[in-house]
């Protein structure tokens, strides 16, 4: 395959000086064969301006990375690579566990941590997603952070509440200069795989929050250069609404990324 460019860097958002990110989180699908193939089709797919318009970022499970990252290298392919998730520890005996340090050496550039998945299905806590993205950092990757409110504190009025308390575990003992570069990913649980998207003010609502909270111990010049997705059922129809808000960097992109054309239909929106 071709390669369309070497250098292909996404260029910032005028009216707010950030670069957008939108970012295919796979969770538990595709085997190494199929994701070669999707990524394939996706550069294929994808124009020139889609890689001027957002950096692009793909999460497939860890037994296809090193597929991927050989795939992207090879034919420089301006894709960049992520990992879902990642264990807090660099080494020991946690049988079943990826160090941040391993998806270090394959490439990887982001690391998903504290999915409203791995939160209620695995019982991670705030104290264990902050150490997780505090590992990621120290590997040299950037964290995607995910916080997010359940439809019971949405309707309790607890939205801003919840937000800032997972925001602030992450970055209270953090320095400004680290947490500058965070990515954070406003997914209301109660819009994942629902069909069920939040509206776009509700997407300005969630980032306002956790840059209010970045502010309160970093200060607004930090928090105005922190990024901030929104995730939970997108689409191509809803897509361009969400990224019209100044205050929205992109997606996090669930099941509609697990096919070219639907993943290339968002970010193209």
């Amino acid at each position: 395959m071709a390669s369309k460019s070497r250098d292909y860097a996404a260029k910032a958002n005028p009216r707010n000086g950030r670069c957008r990110l939108i970012s295919g989180n796979w969770k538990m699908n595709l085997n190494h064969l199929e994701a070669i193939s999707l990524v394939q089709k996706l550069h294929y797919s994808f124009r020139e301006s889609d890689y001027h318009f957002a950096e692009i970022s793909v999460h497939p499970p860890f037994t296809s990375l090193r597929s991927i990252q050989l795939l992207l290298e090879t034919d420089r392919v301006p894709i960049s690579l992520g990992a879902q998730d990642c264990y807090f520890e660099s080494s020991g005996a946690y049988t079943g566990e990826i160090s941040a340090s391993m998806l270090g050496k394959l490439g990887v550039r982001y690391v998903i941590v504290g999915h409203s998945e791995r939160r209620e299905l695995f019982g991670e806590t705030d104290e264990i997603v902050a150490k997780k993205a505090n590992a990621v950092i120290a590997s040299q990757m950037t964290p995607i952070v995910c916080v997010g409110e359940s439809m019971f504190q949405r309707e309790e009025k607890q939205t801003e509440t919840v937000i800032k308390s997972q925001v602030e575990a992450v970055v209270s003992s953090m320095s400004s200069e680290l947490c500058e570069e965070l990515v954070f990913a406003y997914e209301p649980k109660w819009a994942i795989g629902s069909g069920i998207p939040a509206e776009s003010q509700d997407a300005v609502v969630g980032a306002n929050a956790v840059r209010a909270a970045v502010s309160k111990y970093h200060g607004e010049m930090v928090a105005n250069k922190v990024r901030v997705q929104y995730g939970g059922s997108v689409n191509s129809a809803n897509a361009k609404e969400f990224l019209d808000q100044a205050e929205i960097d992109g997606l996090l992109v669930g099941g509609a990324s697990l096919t070219a054309e639907a993943f290339t239909a968002i970010v193209q929106a």
